[in-house]
């Protein structure tokens, strides 16, 4: 020993144990390298959740613009109240909250399953 550092040697693992199923192409590499294939990959998750807002919000609109137009309809129901309160602000002041919430349940339990598949596909090494 006469002060020198040792050598240093590169371990390497024996090609036997390499992959026989041939060359794949994990998601998750070819998002990190940002080719074509990963690129695709994340514009179908964004492609799937503007689709689920589109969707939800459409509902949300159809339902919204219906109350009015039920009332229009049928122009008798300002007669009827409930505890002194007339149907019609009963209908708007309470059945628009539940609506509201009922939407932003389901579009966040959809986006997160959408989210799940993606990342359970980008795991599946």
């Amino acid at each position: 020993m006469s002060g020198e550092a040792p050598r240093r040697v590169r371990v390497t693992a024996p090609r036997t144990a390499a992959r026989a199923t041939g060359a794949s192409f994990p998601v998750a590499r070819e998002m990190a390298e940002q080719s074509e294939v990963g690129q695709l990959f994340v514009a179908s998750l964004i492609r799937s959740q503007l689709r689920l807002a589109l969707v939800v919000a459409a509902g949300f609109l159809v339902i919204l613009i219906g109350i009015p137009v039920l009332l229009a309809v049928f122009p008798d129901i300002d007669r009827v109240r409930i505890a002194t309160i007339p149907v019609p602000w009963l209908l708007l002041g309470l059945g628009i909250y539940p609506l509201v919430i009922g939407s932003a349940v389901l579009f966040v339990r959809s986006a997160t399953r959408n989210e799940r598949r993606f990342q359970d596909l980008v795991d599946d090494d």
